[in-house]
């Protein structure tokens, strides 16, 4: 049990701590909490930035690195950003809240099929996940077919995610999640789908059996950071919040209005995420009504599909692929292509980046 009067330190070597002291509280900023004996120290503890430190005189670990986080790394050490300090420690002054960077995507055709028997891996609290789109186009995309076998508790806590994008889209059965600012629990059933604006604080609480979802996020690396402090729910914010410009969007399946699709022969419902990212990204949900699609091409940067009931074929290049539920791909910009032998059942989820781009048959 941690209380009041536990302590950790970290111990590092040092060759000769009066040649360590002045670097590490005057440079650093740490504090001097103890020193001893009196006539020649031999240890020194400091303490600052979340860290304790015991430097000792011929201790024997390796110095290390120690990186210490702020929010002006031009400001703290008088602009140096990698220091050396007497004891050979690697100092590294970092940004504390930096900027998620994506980067440029790698154009691919990417088709990725169910019965390829591609590798479910466990994941972030228990969940089974299957990779879709495997080169992440360079870095600018994850997209996984996520799985929880058992329902009942997810043993998941108050969480957010330095993330630019970020879809979760309830494939099969149901599960009940808490976000910021959005009242008591809400379930997501078959069909519907929320965004999770960066940085928002959610927790998924209870799942159904077998529940399935498709998460999409962008960049393809991003953080998870969990919040010891925020305890959800906590109450009905503002409607019209923003996180780093993006809205909250919960989109049920049930409420949603058909419409004309961009490729003739389908309809779709659009979830409304394209207005609340301000066009960052687009989900719509299309289904096949009749006729025969014409061959198509689109200018969208990241245009993701995964097909959820039904069969079709896909046409594209030299290249022809059956597919059925639970496989996905990816088709690059200005690549012709063209779904044909669809079933009646046909419906498939499109994610695109950004949300709004040209299609040309």
């Amino acid at each position: 049990m941690i209380n009041n009067t536990t302590l950790a330190e970290i111990r590092i070597s040092t060759p000769e701590v009066r040649d360590d002291l002045p670097f590490f509280t005057q440079k650093l900023g740490f504090r001097l909490e103890s020193i001893f004996p009196a006539d020649d120290p031999s240890v020194v503890v400091l303490s600052g930035h979340g860290v304790r430190l015991r430097l000792e005189k011929g201790a024997v670990e390796n110095p290390g690195t120690l990186r210490i986080l702020t929010d002006d790394p031009a400001g703290f050490a008088e602009g140096e950003t990698v220091l050396t300090a007497p004891n050979g420690m690697r100092i590294e002054i970092v940004d504390i809240n930096p900027a998620v960077q994506t980067p440029p995507t790698e154009h691919a055709f990417v088709v990725r099929r169910l019965r390829d028997q591609a590798p479910w891996v466990i994941g972030r609290a228990g969940m089974h996940y299957r990779d879709l789109v495997p080169s992440r186009l360079g870095g600018a995309i994850i997209a996984s077919h996520i799985r929880i076998p058992d329902g009942g508790p997810v043993p998941d806590m108050v969480h957010y995610h330095a993330v630019g994008f970020q879809l979760i889209f309830c494939y099969k059965g149901w599960v009940d999640v808490l976000y910021e600012d959005q009242g008591d629990v809400m379930r997501l059933q078959a069909g519907d789908c929320v965004i999770q604006p960066p940085e928002i604080r959610h927790r998924v609480m209870y799942a159904s059996e077998n529940i399935e979802v498709i998460e999409i996020g962008v960049p393809a690396e991003h953080v998870t950071l969990i919040d010891h402090e925020m305890t959800l729910p906590n109450g009905t914010g503002d409607p019209e919040r923003r996180w780093q410009g993006q809205k909250f969007v919960h989109h049920i399946k049930d409420k949603a209005r058909w419409q004309p699709f961009r490729v003739a022969g389908f309809r779709c419902r659009d979830t409304g995420i394209s207005a609340g990212t301000n066009g960052v990204a687009g989900v719509q949900v299309a289904r096949f009504e009749n006729g025969t699609p014409p061959p198509v091409r689109h200018n969208c940067d990241i245009h993701f599909t995964f097909v959820m009931t039904g069969t079709m074929t896909l046409e594209g290049g030299q290249e022809t692929r059956d597919l059925e539920a639970g496989d996905a791909f990816v088709i690059p910009p200005d690549m012709v292509v063209r779904y044909t032998n669809c079933s009646d059942d046909l419906e498939l989820l499109e994610v695109s980046l950004p949300g709004f781009f040209d299609t040309t048959a």
